[in-house]
């Protein structure tokens, strides 16, 4: 387990990589299910070789010694059959690593999709609190513009420059207050 634990986890993968690795595995265990019933076939065909090699022996008993035959034809079987299992146990033991790397890459994927969902979530209550206070916002700029259609020619036209730049023209009273005149033609 620590050999798992020391080796760098690899990058998280997407959705369509997930599905092809779930594609490849499962051809992986369809290929070793057709490779475990050929070897049973095999076997099959040994135990009958086996049989019908017993049932010689037993016929040819007067013939040959039957002790030195059945100890070479058990040699060949355990040859046989110890590589078959060496193999199967190899394969046992790769599904086993496989399994545990797609399990990994499928928890990373739901994390990964548990903090993108949490992402939407957040960005959908900002914009909420958005629309909720948009109407404020608006009365607020609608409030502030008629202030300033009222307020600002006044004090705009409190000056002879600006007087001027409205188009008025800045005079001086009977009663000695400066004023900004606007004269119709």
């Amino acid at each position: 387990m620590s050999d798992r634990s020391a080796a760098p986890s690899p990058a998280p993968l997407s959705d369509d990589e997930l599905r092809e690795t779930l594609d490849l595995m499962a051809t992986a265990v369809a290929s070793m299910s057709d490779r475990i019933d050929a070897l049973t076939a095999v076997s099959d065909r040994q135990i009958k070789v086996s049989t019908e090699a017993r049932i010689a022996a037993f016929a040819a008993k007067d013939q040959t010694d039957p002790t030195r035959h059945g100890d070479a034809l058990a040699q060949t079987l355990n040859a046989g059959l110890g590589q078959v299992a060496t193999d199967m146990a190899k394969i046992v033991r790769r599904l086993a690593l496989q399994t545990d790397k797609t399990l990994q890459a499928l928890a990373r994927a739901e994390d990964d999709r548990s903090s993108a969902l949490r992402e939407v979530v957040e960005r959908e209550r900002k914009a909420e609190r958005l629309k909720r206070r948009l109407p404020w916002i608006g009365l607020g700029a609608l409030v502030l513009a008629l202030a300033l259609t009222v307020t600002l020619p006044r004090f705009l036209a409190s000056n002879a420059s600006t007087c001027a730049l409205l188009g008025g023209t800045w005079t001086t009273t009977t009663t000695g207050i400066d004023a900004c005149v606007f004269y119709g033609e």
